[in-house]
C-alpha cells in the first residue's frame, strides 16, 4: 500500500508576518479615525462647558445698545470689551458650529451677572430687549393714569407733565367706533401691568392700553350689552361704578344688580365716587365729600340726577365689566359700608327702612372712631 504522507505543519514565520500586517493596518485607522473623533469630542465638551460657564461682570446695570446692522463679529467684540462676555472665540465658534442661522438681533439690552455666554446669546437671538413695567390698578381714573405716565423713568422721550398726557388721553379717534359720543379715553384705557422700553413713547402706550381694553371686551360681551339694551358706553360707565364701590370681588354682582334695578325704577343712582369724579373735574376735590359736593351742580352728580352718569368715571376691570353685564338676581335697592365689619363689605338691603338702620349703625361707629382718636 501507498504510504499517505502526514500533513506539513504551518511555518510559524507566516504568522508573524500576519500581526504585523494587521498592526500597520490600524494605525492609520487611529490617526485618521480614532483621534481626530477624540479630538471632536473633547473640543465639543471644552465648548459646551464654556458657553454654559457663568460670568461675572459690572455692567448688570448698564443699558447696552446693539446698533441695526451690526455684525455677529461686531457685537461679540462689544460684548467683550463691556465685560459681559469674557472671551469671543467661544462665542464664535459656537455659532460657526450650532448658530449659523441664528440673527443677533439690534436692540437695547441688560444682561445680568453672573451671565453664561450662551444666555448672552439666546437673549439676544430672541430680542429679550430691556423693559421697565407700570401699573395701572383698576378704578384708576384718567387723572391717575395721567400721573403714572407722566412720571415713567427709562425712556428717551423727555418727561411730560401730567396735564400734556391728559391732553394725549383726548384721543377719542382710537375708540370712535366704540363709543362716538367720547371726549377722553375714560374707561377704555384697561387696568393692568404694561412693559416699555427706552424707545417707547407714551402715545404708544396709550394704544396699547386701548388695545387692551379691546382685547377684554370680547363680541360675546357686546352680545350681552344688545341683549340688555345697553350702549358699550353705558355698560363701561356703569362696570366703572361697580369698580369704584366694591372692596370685595363677590360683591361686584351684588352692586351690579342694585344699580340695575335703580336705574329701571327711576331712582337716583346716589354712587359717591361721581360726587367725587364731579369735584375732581372742576378741580375742586378736597378729600373727601361735603355738602357743597352733594349740592354740585353736574351731570356726574348721581344724587341729584337720574341715570347714568355721562360717562364712565374710571377704569373698570374685567370683573366690574362682567358684573355689569350679568348683576346677581336680588331684590336689594340699597347698600352701604357695613359697620359690623372692617373689610370693606357692604350691607345690601331691599327697604329704606333697613337701609337707614344700616347707615345710622355706620355713622354711630365714625362717630365712636373720632372719639376713641
Amino acid at each position: 500500500m501507498k504510504r499517505v504522507p502526514p500533513p506539513r505543519a504551518r511555518s510559524a514565520k507566516p504568522m508573524k508576518q500576519q500581526k504585523k500586517k494587521s498592526r500597520s493596518k490600524f494605525k492609520p485607522f487611529f490617526f485618521l479615525v480614532l483621534l481626530p473623533m477624540a479630538l471632536i469630542g473633547g473640543g465639543l465638551l471644552w465648548l459646551k462647558e464654556e458657553m454654559n460657564r457663568p460670568h461675572a461682570h459690572e455692567a448688570a446695570k448698564k443699558l447696552i445698545t446693539i446698533e441695526s446692522g451690526s455684525t455677529t463679529n461686531q457685537i461679540i467684540a462689544r460684548l467683550n470689551r463691556e465685560g459681559i462676555l469674557a472671551y469671543q472665540l467661544p462665542v464664535k465658534l459656537w455659532l460657526r458650529t450650532f448658530g449659523r442661522r441664528q440673527v443677533l438681533k439690534a436692540g437695547d439690552y441688560t444682561f445680568k451677572s453672573p451671565i453664561t455666554p450662551l444666555e448672552v446669546l439666546n437673549r439676544l437671538g430672541r430680542g429679550e430687549v430691556a423693559t421697565n413695567d407700570f401699573v395701572i390698578p383698576e378704578g384708576f381714573n384718567y387723572f391717575d393714569i395721567a400721573r403714572v405716565l407722566a412720571s415713567l423713568q427709562g425712556m428717551k422721550e423727555k418727561p411730560m407733565r401730567p396735564e400734556t398726557v391728559m391732553g394725549m388721553l383726548k384721543n377719542r379717534s382710537l375708540i370712535a367706533d366704540l363709543d362716538p359720543q367720547a371726549t377722553t379715553l375714560e374707561g377704555y384705557l384697561f387696568p393692568d401691568t404694561y412693559e416699555y422700553t427706552i424707545n417707547s413713547t407714551r402715545e404708544q402706550l396709550i394704544e396699547t392700553m386701548v388695545k387692551r381694553f379691546r382685547k377684554v371686551y370680547t363680541p360675546e360681551m357686546q352680545q350681552r350689552a344688545d341683549e340688555l339694551g345697553l350702549t358699550t358706553r353705558q355698560v363701561i360707565t356703569l362696570a366703572s361704578l361697580i369698580e369704584k364701590e366694591a372692596r370685595i370681588d363677590s360683591e361686584r354682582e351684588l352692586i351690579s344688580s342694585v344699580f340695575h334695578r335703580r336705574l329701571a325704577k327711576r331712582i337716583q343712582l346716589a354712587c359717591d365716587p361721581t360726587l367725587i369724579y364731579a369735584a375732581l373735574l372742576e378741580g375742586k376735590y378736597r378729600g373727601k365729600i361735603y355738602q357743597s359736593d352733594l349740592d354740585r351742580d353736574s351731570p356726574y352728580n348721581t344724587y341729584k340726577k337720574l341715570g347714568l352718569p355721562p360717562g364712565p368715571i374710571a377704569s373698570p376691570g374685567q370683573r366690574s365689566i362682567q358684573a355689569a353685564l350679568y348683576p346677581a338676581q336680588t331684590d336689594y335697592l340699597y347698600f352701604v359700608v357695613d359697620a359690623t365689619k372692617n373689610d370693606g363689605s357692604h350691607k345690601f338691603s331691599s327697604s329704606s327702612r333697613e337701609h337707614e338702620q344700616a347707615v345710622k349703625l355706620l355713622r354711630q361707629q365714625e362717630r365712636n372712631q373720632q372719639t376713641e382718636r
